[in-house]
């Protein structure tokens, strides 16, 4: 069974850790747990022509206070940058991580989560930026922890888009 590495990678508070518990366990809780380092979770996902195991690194959030520790790039064979839709200076932050991910990994498929699409209504991205986002990205996804639209369907993108490229 191939084994891939997906890198969480965003802004802190954004979500990265709700939605890979969201994907893994299918809980979502409203308690905020900063994450310090890295957490490495383990997800079996059944694609054609064979199983893969999806190890997705949620990496600590970047603020102005904290850098990515770049060894924890290492290996990675995709990144899901995750951006509060709520929060502009998260879109900045994740046009920054972008080029570490590409000067670290290389040409490696980039999936844009755009978080919290329940409160989609409080959102103050425009339309105009998410499509430059497009631009940039292997697949781009309104999702939610909360709820959990989306998050299946963007874990399952990236595995495909990576198998397509081995």
């Amino acid at each position: 069974m191939k084994a891939k590495k997906i890198c969480m990678i965003g802004a802190f508070a954004v979500g990265k850790t709700s939605l890979v518990r969201r994907y893994v366990e299918s809980i979502f809780t409203d308690k905020y747990h900063t994450t310090i380092g890295v957490k490495i979770s383990k997800k079996y996902v059944d694609l054609s022509p064979e199983p893969v195991q999806l190890l997705l690194w949620d990496l600590e959030g970047k603020d102005v206070y904290t850098n990515i520790n770049t060894s924890y790039l290492r290996g990675a064979s995709g990144a899901m940058l995750v951006v509060d839709g709520t929060r502009p200076d998260s879109l900045d932050v994740a046009d920054e991580l972008r080029t570490l991910i590409v000067d670290n990994c290389g040409d490696i498929p980039i999936t844009l989560m755009l978080n919290k699409c329940d409160l989609e209504d409080q959102w103050s991205i425009g339309n105009d930026k998410i499509t430059r986002l497009e631009e940039k990205s292997s697949a781009v996804f309104k999702c939610s922890a909360k709820s959990g639209q989306n998050v299946d369907e963007a874990f399952q993108k990236l595995a495909e888009i990576m198998l397509e490229r081995d």
